[in-house]
């Protein structure tokens, strides 16, 4: 289900900047880096699969100046606290972070585990707060810099048989508004983009879980009022918007890219 990249310039300028894109080695996060790689910024990107790892930094252009992965998981505070320091060791410094992993599961709430609800938190909500907690005493030393949390659109209206994953999304989203008040005058803009289905690996794994793949793709597509769903470039190309010095009026907002459901 995985779509093929249709945008591969970058219309912003991203000279001598550093981000870090969690999630970067697959769907949104990697059509982000691809897209800031074009305009010139320094990106690291991580993941918990080195395999997978490995293969996007190939697809990218290969390990340079500009291109590094690490392996974290972000679920766990001391490891988003090394990917930060990692960061700025490697590259000097830091001015963009994107919070771009994600995991989700459809189940009623009746036959969600702790251990469930535990994971899908942890990675959710518990890793972009922390990365965001280790991330700021750099960016306040720069007196500048964007974070852009990757919600969804179900962190802005609940969907069927997705109670935790709405809750954890829903948390983000507002987690992102208070967090851009309390930086808003060091500089720093905080902001939270909500995909709705976009065609990436995490819409496949949703897929293999149906009894019907085909059928509830196509009750899926319905409903969006643009007769489709979207690709991993589209809400990259906000992403890029959002993390450029174009939208520097713009922090605590919540960007939907979801053709039109939600509203």
């Amino acid at each position: 289900m995985a779509s093929e990249a249709v945008i591969h310039k970058c219309p912003f300028d991203f000279s001598d900047k550093v981000a870090i894109i969690t999630g970067g080695s697959s769907g949104i996060g990697y059509e982000t880096a691809r897209m800031l790689l074009a305009g010139d910024a320094k990106v690291l990107l991580i993941g918990r699969n080195e395999v997978k790892g490995e293969d996007a930094i190939r697809q990218l252009g290969g390990l340079g100046q500009k291109l590094r992965f690490l392996k974290a998981d972000v679920s766990k505070p001391v490891q988003c606290k090394k990917t930060i320091n990692s960061a700025v060791e490697q590259f000097g410094k830091l001015d963009i972070v994107i919070n771009s992993a994600g995991v989700f599961n459809s189940n009623p709430i009746e036959n969600v585990t702790e251990k469930e609800f535990d994971w899908m938190m942890d990675i959710n909500l518990k890793g972009p707060f922390f990365i965001c907690k280790y991330a700021v005493p750099f960016l306040k030393k720069n007196k500048s810099g964007a974070i852009i949390n990757i919600s969804s659109d179900a962190g802005l209206q609940g969907n069927k048989l997705s109670s935790a994953y709405c809750a954890s999304k829903g948390g983000l989203t507002i987690f992102s508004k208070a967090l851009a008040l309390d930086l808003a005058s060091y500089g720093i803009r905080v902001n939270c983009v909500c995909p709705g289905d976009i065609t990436t690996s995490m819409l496949d794994k949703d897929l293999k879980t149906r009894s019907d793949p085909e059928k509830y793709l196509g009750t899926l597509t319905g409903s969006y009022p643009v007769g489709r769903l979207g690709r991993p470039e589209e809400v990259a190309s906000v992403i890029c918007f959002l993390a450029s010095g174009i939208s520097d009026f713009v922090t605590g907002a919540t960007w939907s890219v979801d053709g039109g459901i939600t509203a």
